[in-house]
């Protein structure tokens, strides 16, 4: 049975009296806890060490055609879809499918797992930007020296090597050393290999004092420094949103706004050092040969689907908390440029630093180009060694990255918190459990994420960000995702309830990227995606043991498989509903139709039935009234 149309006012989807001493479901208490919480989840690390590099390495201005071809076309339709899923329903990641369509409600569990990768994963960021935030107070900075305990003697810091640095290349001529001493072959290939081996100290910071890494790349024991850093950042995490979104939104009015600011200042600092240009000429410089290269489209989509969080659940936990008539498709929209925007914007920050950089290095720009971690943790600590008053902005630096990170991840924890309170609200919607249900959530993850911090945990975190949330697993959802909604539940429904929503229709194009673009870029692009990948991960010249491969295709198909498992649990349980959706939702016009192409029918609505002689004497008590 559907809901005939209640009243504008109504708050949409019936969720009952509470009883039994269940809570009600909470709201943002205005737009602007919603924007920001939204603008916290999506603007992160991504935009400031992924974005910029993808942009120069695959032909500079020329990448902003094939991604802002996979945002118009996939990244901003699905994230519309989400977000108004959740609004409409008001309910979290996995029982907004249930109540859409069953049959799709492993949608919503492997989103969530997902989410579980993130959560272990991407707070070891955090913990790494708090320990270097820490050693930024020290002057000189302790990555800028090769005097420190874990230094060796390759070790060469910017006086030592830089200031000659044309003798630090293959082809140089070393045999003037022979004039002082006579050294035998021996020797002189030492001399050679020993030369070409050189090592900065923010290198050696990274690898010998932050992680440690082992000679064998094993587990071996657990870093204590870093992990109380870890800890740190759990905690940090776990009082920004314990008690739900009540205290997440206060808590990003700062955090999601902060970062920029201080993006703007290293902004402005940036281009204002010698070599900037070269630097974003580097950024920007269109080499148009790559735009045929199938990898160049395959990256724009992945970055889409990486920075537009998509496919994991938390933008329809987010958007559960609006109010039935927000106008989710203003906000989504005007959300996508300021994501696409601070992009773009950061790689102008990036690369003026990496240009002056190169300028004072006297290095090629490609040869200091880093990516990841690698540009966060090597490549920028780096630059900033080289500024006047270097401690001052590397405080600034690592205070950004931590704050970008750090909204993702007390998103990501409240959108898993969100899923599992209304898979079971009768427990957990209860005075006091939700404190609990974070406090699970932060110590099961604070324990699995204790391997990263090992001395071989580099290995597992370079396997957990490539194969965890991979591409091959967001696009595999996304398909599914835009399927379930315009073709099971149907597009021109889903169309009416956000007509019903926001008082009007989305731009028309949406529907058809829901039903045909989208799904059909994902598909090539994830085809293309399974065809080119090797499941192979290396970690400075180490590739791990059979064992990997296996841990690679376990991440990604432990999500998918819960795809069709579902959809043969719901065939067996109820046949019959599977595609129906739950009566709790609100239907405006339940006998239009479901879903129309060319103006021709495809899939009907409830058909009309006969009305009683009490409603055929009402309608015309109506009309009477509306005549006088």
């Amino acid at each position: 049975m559907t809901v005939e149309a209640a009243p504008l006012g109504d708050s949409g989807p019936q969720e009952g009296v509470p009883d039994d001493g269940v809570q009600a479901r909470g709201k943002w208490a205005n737009k602007m806890e919603f924007l920001l919480s939204m603008a916290g989840e999506i603007i992160g690390l991504g935009n400031v060490w992924r974005f910029p590099y993808l942009c120069y390495k695959n032909g500079g201005g020329v990448f902003f055609i094939p991604y802002f071809v996979f945002l118009f076309f996939c990244g901003i339709p699905v994230f519309f879809l989400e977000t108004a899923l959740g609004q409409y329903t008001s309910e979290g990641g996995v029982t907004a499918w249930r109540k859409i369509c069953p049959m799709f409600e492993g949608v919503g569990i492997a989103s969530q797992i997902i989410v579980l990768y993130l959560n272990i994963y991407y707070i070891v960021l955090l913990a790494w930007a708090i320990f270097y935030l820490i050693n930024s107070f020290k002057s000189p900075l302790p990555w800028s020296t090769c005097d420190n305990p874990w230094n060796t003697e390759l070790c060469h810091s910017r006086l030592g090597v830089f200031a000659n640095p044309h003798m630090f290349h293959p082809e140089s001529n070393w045999s003037f050393l022979s004039n002082g001493t006579a050294f035998g072959d021996d020797s002189t290939d030492y001399i050679y290999s020993s030369l070409l081996g050189i090592r900065s100290p923010e290198e050696e910071f990274w690898t010998n004092r932050v992680v440690r890494i082992s000679n064998d790349m094993s587990l071996g024991k657990v870093q204590w420094d870093l992990a109380l850093c870890l800890l740190a950042a759990w905690v940090i995490c776990y009082f920004c949103i314990w008690k739900g979104i009540k205290s997440t939104g206060k808590v990003v009015y700062f955090t999601a706004t902060f970062p920029y600011l201080i993006l703007f200042i290293l902004f402005i600092r940036g281009v204002t050092l010698p070599g900037a240009a070269v630097g974003l000429k580097y950024y920007l410089m269109p080499d148009l040969s790559r735009i045929a290269d199938p990898s160049v489209w395959r990256d724009a989509g992945t970055q889409v689907f990486f920075s537009y969080a998509v496919c994991q659940g938390v933008l329809t936990a987010l958007g559960s908390y609006n109010k039935y008539n927000n106008n989710c498709y203003r906000d989504c929209l005007a959300l996508c440029c300021l994501n696409s925007v601070t992009s773009i914007f950061a790689g102008f920050v990036v690369f003026s630093i990496l240009g002056f950089m190169a300028h004072e290095l006297e290095l090629p720009v490609e040869d200091i180009v880093a990516s990841g971690p690698g540009l966060a943790f090597i490549a920028y600590p780096k630059a900033v060694s080289l500024l006047p008053g270097s401690s001052f902005w590397a405080v600034l630096f690592f205070l950004m990255i931590l704050f970008l990170g750090l909204d993702s991840q007390f998103v990501c924890v409240e959108s898993m918190a969100t899923a599992i309170t209304d898979m079971f609200p009768r427990v957990l919607r209860k005075p006091g459990r939700r404190e609990i249900l974070v406090l699970v959530i932060a110590v099961v993850c604070f324990l699995l994420g204790l391997p990263f911090v090992s001395e071989g945990g580099l290995v597992l975190f370079q396997l957990i960000d490539t194969y965890g949330p991979s591409g091959t697993s967001l696009l595999f959802i996304a398909c599914f995702e835009t399927t379930a909604i315009a073709w099971v539940y149907g597009a021109n429904r889903f169309y009416d309830n956000i007509e019903d929503m926001i008082g009007y229709k989305p731009f028309p194009v949406l529907k058809y990227c829901w039903l045909f673009v989208t799904p059909l870029i994902c598909g090539l692009t994830l085809m293309y995606d399974l065809l080119s990948s090797n499941f192979r991960v290396m970690v400075y010249d180490y590739t791990p043991g059979p064992w990997a491969p296996a841990v690679a295709a376990l991440l990604i198909l432990t999500p998918l498989m819960c795809i069709p498992a579902y959809i043969v649990v719901s065939l067996c349980r109820n046949p019959d509903g599977m595609t129906t959706p739950s009566s709790d939702l609100r239907q405006a016009w339940p006998h239009k139709p479901l879903l129309t192409l060319c103006s021709n029918v495809i899939f009907k609505g409830q058909p009309k039935l006969p009305r009683t002689a009490n409603e055929m004497e009402d309608k015309l008590m109506m009309e009477e009234t509306s005549r006088t």
